[in-house]
């Protein structure tokens, strides 16, 4: 389809997935990544995270050569004509985000684009707070490039949005794509790129600044964390009503077309390696120009304290922890990832080995991860039925596909005491609370009789 050149400029979860679909729509891509073990693995056509379809994606790019991998940064923008920064930006202690990698990559490019007499387009990909791409970036590639943005070189923002477990879907099928521009042509220059990669396909493109492009992200994520933080909340109230069911009012608030379905099932917190990095660099950024997020505060304080709900229904259903044997259904933050960043699978198990518990704990993903986190604390089952064997309540953390076949004949079979805590809501009370102890979050007492 095309042959222009780009480059990705750090090859973590944004920047594989987005190389990948990129080189599979046929143009000519080069990652790279400082991480020479990592670049050896791509290259054999392993993917160093599990997301579906990217491992099958790589290796078609790399059979067509239209993926080439390098740890060399200055290669790969001398050979390309826009480069995409896609590095980490962790938290800091104080919720802030480290932009450390951000200004190594800016100091790369800067230096590389001195040497070269073509106009090139730097692109900020990474996750990064208003201010940032105009204050951080620009400066440093004038610095190191000798040149001026706008003139010899362009410069956009352009926040990602993809969720882990669909980021291919979500980079072949976007439902928007934000571009902040420096400049008329940087942001022209990109729509094209964005346009070519979706031609015949109808997509919709905002162009705005770079502070709006930045603060796009974080607005974003700080309204679907809302949305969770809001229903849990409504279900902690539903559990004190008998009767009460949270997915029946979830699902009626979500037909008002104002509202929609969509981050209202309520559950354990959300995890992983955005909404919560994000949400804290949102909270400091806004205190750091003098703005109390009062709301963005609370959000984060009910998510905090979400997942030890489990615990709490665990010793309701079984009384003391002490030497009991719990097993745990989904390590990962989400189905189909093996992230465990932030994961609420790790504040529940640790709350557990506090309380006295032995933990058995299987997920169809994340075992490796995990055992980096546990390591020899608790017990790694090879299935799901093997994770139950023996033990005297059942937490279903993560909402795998196949936790959803489970049944109460599997509790009572496999199980000392047969009792389940469903913290995701995806079994049917009516058909387990007759026949095992059971809870589930936003789920109020039988009403007696």
């Amino acid at each position: 389809m095309s042959t222009e050149p780009l480059s990705f400029i750090g090859l973590g979860y944004v920047g594989l997935c987005t190389a990948v679909c990129f080189a599979q729509r046929g143009f000519k891509t080069i990652g790279v990544d400082i991480d020479a073990e990592k670049i050896r693995m791509i290259n054999e056509g392993a993917t160093p995270i599990f997301e579906p379809s990217l491992e099958n994606l790589l290796e078609q790019v790399l059979a067509r050569g239209t993926l080439h991998l390098t740890t060399d940064s200055k290669e790969a923008i001398m050979e390309s004509d826009i480069s995409f920064i896609t590095v980490g930006t962790p938290s800091q202690p104080d919720g802030k985000i480290d932009l450390q990698y951000i200004r190594s990559a800016a100091r790369d490019i800067g230096e590389a684009l001195k040497e070269k007499s073509t106009y090139h387009l730097v692109v900020v990909k990474s996750t990064v707070t208003p201010g940032t791409t105009r204050n951080t970036v620009n400066p440093l590639l004038e610095k190191y490039s000798k040149k001026r943005c706008g003139f010899d070189f362009g410069l956009c923002a352009n926040p990602e949005f993809l969720r882990e477990g669909n980021a291919v879907q979500d980079t072949l099928n976007p439902d928007r794509i934000i571009i902040g521009e420096h400049d008329q042509r940087s942001g022209e220059v990109l729509e094209a790129l964005y346009r070519k990669f979706h031609q015949g396909h109808a997509v919709q493109i905002l162009r705005t600044n770079l502070s709006t492009a930045e603060l796009i992200k974080y607005a974003n994520n700080a309204f679907l964390a809302t949305k969770i933080s809001y229903i849990n909340t409504i279900a902690n109230i539903f559990e004190k009503i008998p009767g009460a069911d949270i997915t029946t009012i979830a699902k009626s608030i979500g037909l008002d077309h104002r509202i929609s379905p969509h981050f209202l099932r309520a559950g354990l917190g959300y995890g992983g390696s955005c909404f919560p990095k994000d949400l804290q660099a949102l909270i400091a950024y806004s205190n750091e120009i003098g703005y109390k997020p009062h709301l963005l505060e609370s959000v984060e304080q009910v998510n905090e304290l979400q997942p030890l709900k489990a615990v709490e229904m665990v010793k309701k259903l079984i009384g003391s922890l002490q030497n009991k044997r719990i097993a745990i259904l989904g390590l990962a933050f989400k189905p189909n990832t093996d992230d465990m960043r932030n994961a609420v699978s790790i504040k529940i198990i640790k709350r557990l080995l506090q309380e006295g518990a032995e933990v058995s704990a299987y997920d169809p993903a994340a075992v490796r991860n995990a055992k980096k986190i546990f390591r020899e604390k608790i017990t790694y089952a090879s299935s799901m039925c093997k994770c139950l064997q023996d033990t005297d309540c059942c937490v279903i953390v993560t909402e795998w596909d196949e936790f959803k076949t489970l049944n109460p004949e599997d509790l009572i079979t496999l199980m000392r005491t047969p009792a389940l805590v469903d913290g995701r809501r995806i079994t049917p009370p009516d058909i387990f609370r007759d026949r095992v102890k059971y809870a589930a979050v936003g789920l109020g007492p039988k009403p007696s009789s």
